[in-house]
């Protein structure tokens, strides 16, 4: 076999798996277009158990986290760094996101995003240029990558978005590149949903105790979570049993000073133990005191929204009709993908029969 006939079927291969991937999520994207679509919006006040909608704007619950491209405050991000001419292993391919509320003109439920999935476009997609330099709006995360979530003065947050900043050389230099990097073009990519977005929302609205694992379920990721055990049906039954039989630490017991609202965030609402030598934490005041009680406190019989076993949680960014679209535009190219594959896959019959 000649090498040009051998590269014409590598293409042809490229073909038939791209469009394949392609009409995978364009039936996905089916699937959500009619779901999103064949469900009516609730109003949030008024909700009852089971599969439901709701649409509004998003609002931090006890934390936010810190996006990794741009560390703009968010609930929830996805971001991906990939190389045009080297390997991409090494890169950051992070998604994370923590609780959150959502509220429309009734009143707000909480989200809680443990096996969500995430429709939501990119809001930052640049490269750098052809000489290495990083894109503008490239600003790296370099401290914390999660915040208490409290509100920002609005006219600090306009005199700091206008200003423009000189290059950061804190940031990582094999990430952002640089003058005649050998690694080829970066692009950096990152989506995310920001408090004030306005989201539509799929999932089961369930009562706060229904929850199986409520702190895992406040999280979309469990990034060194011990929890992870659960998965596993032994451990499960294990942990059932010692339930069952009064074993299980409390949460005073099993986690100490982290069991005190707030200290987690610097405002603990009680005095924690430390040692005698540790920099000792700044109490709450009492009005920060009655916030994050209000905060972290949910009533055992309040509706949260999350994923169930026969309904996963859905989160779309925009009204229920922006997102049918976006849903519609990834089935449309899906089909386009379908005839990509049968379109590769004959041209590579022809080829093979033509040797």
């Amino acid at each position: 076999m000649s090498e040009d006939i051998l590269v014409l079927l590598v293409v042809c291969a490229a073909g038939i798996g791209g469009g394949l991937l392609l009409l995978w999520r364009g039936f996905s994207g089916y699937r959500a277009a009619g779901r999103i679509g064949d469900t009516s919006t609730s109003r949030i006040a008024t909700l009852a158990a089971g599969e439901v909608r709701v649409t509004g704007t998003i609002q931090p619950a006890e934390v936010l986290l810190v996006s990794p491209l741009q560390a703009v405050e968010c609930v929830w991000y996805r971001s991906r760094v990939t190389s045009s001419e080297s390997d991409d292993r090494g890169m950051p391919n992070e998604e994370r996101g923590v609780g959150f509320q959502v509220r429309d003109s009734t009143g707000a439920i909480r989200i809680f995003p443990r096996g969500a999935r995430i429709d939501a476009p990119d809001r930052f997609d640049e490269q750098t240029s052809m000489s290495g330099e990083p894109p503008p709006g490239l600003a790296m995360r370099r401290e914390t990558t999660v915040t208490t979530g409290e509100a920002v003065d609005r006219e600090a947050a306009i005199a700091d978005l206008l200003t423009v900043h000189p290059p950061d050389s804190g940031l990582r230099a094999d990430l952002v590149g640089g003058s005649g990097d050998r690694g080829g073009r970066r692009r950096y990519r990152e989506a995310r949903l920001e408090p004030g977005d306005i989201v539509t929302v799929l999932g089961a609205a369930r009562p706060f105790t229904r929850l199986e694992d409520p702190s895992g379920a406040d999280r979309l990721d469990r990034y060194d979570d011990p929890l992870t055990g659960l998965q596993d049906p032994t451990v499960a039954a294990e942990v059932a049993e010692a339930r069952a039989a009064g074993e299980l630490l409390t949460p005073e017991q099993a986690w100490g000073n982290a069991a005190i609202e707030g200290f987690g965030i610097g405002r603990p609402v009680r005095a924690p133990d430390l040692d005698p030598g540790a920099h000792p934490e700044t109490l709450a005041t009492p009005d920060e005191a009655a916030r994050i009680e209000h905060t972290f406190d949910i009533g055992p019989d309040d509706l949260v929204l999350a994923s169930a076993p026969d309904v996963s949680l859905l989160i779309a960014t925009g009204s229920p009709t922006e997102a049918v679209a976006r849903a519609q535009d990834r089935f449309l190219l899906g089909l386009l993908g379908a005839l990509l594959a049968i379109g590769s896959a004959m041209a590579g019959a022809v080829i093979l029969a033509a040797r």
